[in-house]
């Protein structure tokens, strides 16, 4: 089936371009000069997707997807900011609005598509309910009970495809890059976005599930260390016991030892 992208953009060359490579890649481009044009033909053609400029005379963006968030034929739609310049303070009221990624411009063909393909896959995903955990896992110690997702991760619905997938995965190296990928985020606007609903980094959860699970181990196996460290992601196991120590004042061993101290 033929994806709608609408590109709401004031620059007519460069809205032309993107409407050309769009059909270039077999999409449906419908164009639109300024935002309350955007809003009318996203409310008639219900796009799959909106790409739409920040800075523009009529309506600027944020108030274009305040127009789309506030109608139930248009909530739902994925939108991704294009903007010359993303400060810290972009991308909080972005995030706020409902925003699902931003490109910065001037950007490339190939970003460009890149993150149309990413959102959409994305967007189909959580449609048809999948979740990504086909990949094999590095452990080869019996199955361990894992600890319930709610117990460790807040209650975000922004961020539960993000807290699914380190569920899944965090027993291999991941990293940034990789959840960001599979949720169809770009790595600097996921990480705002973590830190601006859970004051933490997406690498700082993946580390928290990770020792979670080797807390877990150390106490319930007799594993050594470096298969405790396999196990739950690490290749290294001297980077393992650094991070274990920087976290809880001890090495694995001593802790091991000593778990209530």
């Amino acid at each position: 089936m033929v994806k709608t992208i609408l590109v709401i953009e004031d620059e007519a060359q460069t809205r032309e371009i993107f409407l050309r490579c769009l059909k270039f890649e077999k999409f449906k481009g419908i164009g639109a000069e300024n935002g309350s044009t955007g809003v009318r033909l996203a409310t008639k053609h219900r796009p799959d997707l909106v790409v739409c400029d920040i800075m523009m005379p009529d309506m600027n963006g944020y108030e274009v997807l305040t127009s789309l968030r506030r109608n139930d034929v248009t909530a739902a739609i994925p939108l991704i900011f294009l903007t010359a310049k993303v400060t810290m303070a972009d991308l909080r009221q972005g995030m706020t609005l409902g925003a699902d990624d931003y490109l910065t411009k001037p950007c490339t063909v190939e970003t460009f598509l890149d993150a149309i393909a990413s959102r959409l896959k994305r967007q189909d995903e959580l449609k048809r309910g999948l979740r990504q955990t086909s990949a094999p896992l590095l452990s080869t110690l019996p199955p361990q009970k894992s600890m319930p997702v709610k117990t460790i991760f807040p209650d975000c619905p922004r961020l539960a495809a993000v807290f699914e997938f380190i569920e899944a995965h965090y027993q291999q190296p991941i990293n940034l890059t990789d959840v960001a990928q599979a949720v169809g985020y770009s790595p600097a606007y996921l990480t705002n976005l973590s830190q601006s609903h859970t004051g933490r980094t997406v690498k700082a959860w993946i580390i928290e599930r990770r020792m979670v699970q080797a807390r877990q181990l150390l106490t319930s196996t007799p594993e050594s260390i470096k298969h405790i460290a396999e196990s739950i992601g690490y290749t290294d196991a001297g980077y393992f016991t650094r991070q274990f120590r920087k976290l809880h004042g001890v090495t694995p061993q001593v802790w091991r030892s000593h778990p209530n101290s």
